[in-house]
């Protein structure tokens, strides 16, 4: 009995090296990495203290990166903007004073309906004028076009030409709008925000920071949230034929927190952001019985590169630093369990196997006992 004994003392002692549950081994994180930082070859990655300095560090570090503002590809012609008619658009052309040559629209007649489309290879047939190329051209163009056309037939005639119909050029707007649609571009200038509000607004779920915009095969990323809150108007771009317009989903926006919380689970970020804080609030805060504060992990980045930032918030002051500290999509904030919480989850792996071995010898005992009898 006093071998099982012994036997089960040295197990306990040794068990923290290998006990259940998920824990962090500082000096193992540094062994693993040792020689991979960009100091050199006896260089690791150091877990780094989360404190006031580090803070104000990281506080610079975002105000220095700051993006430039976008520089509109179509600033130049957002500035002087004029509609011009494509195929499939419907032109309305009203003569004054020659009641005749215009179709009047009425009460069961829209005027798309009574007005003049315009062909695929961009030619509209008007009378007198006979069939004349309006693609590609503006309404002034047009309206010059006719005059010197009627004018061998009407004297000094005066026109009016408009589009009633703007169906050749087009935008499609997808993701978290709203009402997903497609939007005509008309005589006034669209863009990112007039056609967000022409699908009906953001849903819920949208991500404000990662709205794409793919444009001739080629994408661009433009930051929504930074328009609203901030007024950064480089990111409205005027919107052109063929565009399409993807409000991406926040569910990318996840922070990830482990360990020794109440509810531990992946919480979404408001508008792309979330402190430290608000990660641990959420779920429902520390364990009073089982979590270590002192040992508060954020962990960042990819396995072959991590970033891993320690908070000692065993002190609830310090959670003063939480609020400030900043987190990034796929964080993972992990709450490391106390070492008596450790110990009692070995002791609890261990004792029926103890048991086991006690009732066994007892049984042995007894019937060495009964046999002597």
């Amino acid at each position: 009995m006093r071998h099982v004994l012994l036997l089960a003392g040295m197990l306990c002692a040794s068990a923290c090296a290998w006990g259940p549950g998920m824990y962090m081994d500082e000096d193992a994180f540094r062994d693993r990495y040792e020689g991979k930082a960009d100091g050199g070859p006896d260089n690791a990655f150091e877990i780094v203290t989360i404190d006031a300095a580090l803070l104000g560090k990281q506080q610079a570090a975002r105000e220095k990166a700051r993006p430039e503002p976008k520089q509109d590809p179509l600033a130049q012609i957002a500035a002087d903007y004029y509609y011009r008619i494509t195929p499939h658009d419907v032109l309305s052309v009203i003569v004054w004073d020659h009641p005749e040559l215009t179709i009047p629209a009425g009460e069961f007649r829209s005027a798309e309906a009574t007005g003049h489309p315009v062909a695929a290879d961009g030619t509209m047939f008007f009378p007198h004028a006979g069939v004349i190329q309006v693609g590609g051209k503006t309404l002034r163009e047009v309206r010059e076009l006719l005059t010197q056309r009627l004018a061998d037939v009407i004297e000094r005639p005066q026109l009016d030409v408009r589009v009633v119909g703007f169906r050749g050029q087009k935008v499609q707007v997808t993701g978290e709008v709203t009402a997903p649609s497609t939007i005509p571009i008309t005589d006034v200038p669209l863009r990112v925000q007039d056609a967000i509000s022409q699908a009906r607004g953001l849903t819920l779920e949208a991500d404000l920071r990662n709205v794409t915009l793919t444009r001739g095969g080629k994408t661009f990323t433009l930051d929504l949230q930074a328009l609203y809150e901030e007024g950064d108007i480089s990111q409205n771009w005027l919107l052109q034929d063929g565009d399409i317009l993807h409000v991406a989903d926040r569910s990318r926006n996840k922070v990830f927190v482990l360990g020794e919380v109440r509810k531990p689970s992946s919480r979404i970020m408001v508008k792309g952001r979330m402190t430290l804080a608000e990660a641990i609030g959420d779920t429902e805060g520390f364990d009073p019985i089982t979590s270590n504060p002192a040992k508060l992990y954020v962990i960042r980045g990819n396995f072959d590169r991590p970033t891993i930032y320690k908070l000692d918030a065993q002190s609830p002051d310090a959670l003063l630093l939480a609020t400030q500290f900043q987190l990034q999509p796929h964080d993972v904030v992990f709450v490391s369990p106390h070492n008596l919480t450790r110990w009692n989850r070995i002791i609890s792996q261990i004792q029926p196997t103890v048991q086991l071995l006690w009732q066994t010898i007892d049984i042995g005992d007894r019937s060495v006992i009964f046999q002597a009898q």
